[in-house]
């Protein structure tokens, strides 16, 4: 009897046990599956559910923080964690996963908090994210990442990055790709040491399955496709997502009631025109009107303050060796705009007026300050992290060209390596490049400030390979 009772009860656990909701379907059009049912409207989207859409499918989810999360076709996907902590934000835990096919993920509120616990995963990638709006199409050897908005890491699984981890892989085996990086794209192929950098092409995850005319797009993206008649005919759909990821506190969570439209006769009123009596001049006497009396002592005008030069402040956020990190990275992500993150340094820039690169010229600047440190893996799972010093360091934008290059020699405790890197300048300061994993050459990420002058400062952190064992990761101001 005892038994019998344990057992209805587990019975009884069982029924009424459900997964976590990560979010419900907003839109469905073609083929789709939501576990083992078909997908509809409404449904709800629960943590580990596989999403699948066939040859004309596609899906849009709203997810549990008003971010989205879009299959295309012939795509199978899903949300394996969205664990949110709205007491502390910090520790909310999302994770995606896409086996094959292409889709799209929009960061929501959650997310953009807890950006170092998002991991978008793939066959042979880790993505983490800048608080963006992505596009990922996959199969099983290689992934390829565009970006709308904001930023992406993308790392393969390489070194201690493992599909079962939590966040972004971050260090020398990763690449960032940003917005202001238009037409490029990020690659990560099976077996490759690190992703690549490419021209886009015909290869975006948008060519390989083309979003609906009607998804929804990133208000700064300026290549907006025009609606076809199919669209009208969708009642104004990306209206209504707008309205479902981004609701009205002020409306009603209802539907609209679509009314049929009433052609409103217009009757036209004459307005009679009345009698005027004639108008007898009357002679006026002019009233002399008193200047104004001025002060002695005028008030001074109140002007608006210039804002102040933005600058750049970079530093290590991680502890290396025991050694506490030198940068609060919190504070800094508080209150300034993150440029760039890798394996131990940030680069951050503050507030105030915008950098312009000139649209002609160069400028060349010198070494001032650095700190860089050498990891050699030994094999055997034996990692050794040594610092390093940094000479004869040398930096040149050329405007006109929109490029930069820059060299310098990395002093280990055994030998001198000639370390180079060379990328594009953006024309808000940035600079970056890819070294397609080339030994002696550096992924730079790094920016222009008029902070002591025009074009008169700049800051990089840096990550590289520097033969078959050791890798590089450093950061320099330059004056």
């Amino acid at each position: 009897m005892h038994k019998l009772f344990i057992t209805a009860t587990l019975a009884c656990a069982a029924q009424f046990a459900h997964a976590a909701e990560a979010g419900k379907i907003i839109f469905v059009a073609g083929a789709a599956t939501a576990g083992e049912r078909a997908a509809v409207e409404g449904a709800r989207v629960e943590e580990g559910q596989m999403l699948s859409t066939g040859a004309d499918g596609y899906m849009y989810v709203k997810t549990a923080d008003n971010g989205l999360f879009i299959l295309r076709p012939q795509t199978q996907a899903r949300i394996v964690t969205y664990q949110i902590d709205k007491q502390n934000p910090a520790n909310t835990r999302v994770k995606f996963e896409l086996l094959k096919g292409t889709a799209r993920s929009k960061s929501g509120d959650a997310v953009k908090q807890a950006r170092q616990n998002f991991r978008f995963n793939t066959p042979v990638a880790a993505i983490g994210v800048r608080g963006t709006d992505f596009t990922v199409a996959t199969d099983n050897d290689t992934s390829r990442v565009s970006v709308f908005s904001g930023g992406v890491v993308v790392s393969g699984f390489v070194g201690g990055c493992r599909p079962d981890g939590a966040g972004p892989c971050e260090g020398a085996a990763s690449r960032e790709l940003s917005a202001a990086q238009r037409g490029q794209l990020v690659q990560v192929t099976r077996g490759q040491a690190a992703p690549q950098v490419l021209e886009a092409g015909g290869q975006s995850p948008d060519q390989a399955a083309p979003p609906r005319p009607d998804e929804p797009l990133t208000r700064k993206d300026a290549d907006q496709p025009k609606v076809n008649v199919e669209v009208a005919k969708n009642l104004g759909l990306n209206t209504a997502i707008d309205k479902v990821v981004k609701p009205d506190p002020a409306e009603p969570d209802t539907p609209p009631v679509d009314l049929p439209e009433v052609e409103t006769p217009v009757v036209v009123v004459p307005t009679p025109t009345p009698e005027v009596p004639p108008v007898t001049e009357v002679p006026v006497t002019p009233v002399p009107v008193p200047e104004p009396a001025v002060p002695s002592n005028p008030p001074p005008l109140v002007g608006v303050p210039n804002p102040t030069e933005r600058f750049a402040v970079w530093g290590r956020w991680q502890p290396v060796n025991g050694a506490a990190p030198t940068l609060d990275f919190a504070a800094q992500e508080a209150t300034n705009e993150r440029i760039a993150l890798n394996g131990y340094f940030a680069l951050f820039r503050t507030p105030g007026k915008e950098y312009v690169a000139p649209n002609n010229g160069s400028v060349g600047f010198s070494l001032r300050s650095s700190e860089a440190y050498v990891t050699t893996e030994y094999g055997g799972g034996n990692i050794v992290t040594a610092p390093a010093t940094l000479s004869n360091g040398a930096l040149t934008v050329d405007f006109g060209k929109r490029s930069f290059n820059t060299s310098m020699d990395l002093i280990t405790r055994t030998d001198t390596v000639k370390l180079r890197g060379e990328g594009a300048v953006t024309s808000d300061g940035r600079l970056y490049s890819n070294a397609a994993g080339r030994n002696g050459y550096l992924n730079v990420q790094g920016l222009l400030t008029n902070e002591r002058g025009p074009s008169s400062t700049a800051a990089t952190i840096f990550d590289g390979r520097i033969d078959a064992r050791r890798t590089v990761n450093g950061a320099a101001t330059w004056r």
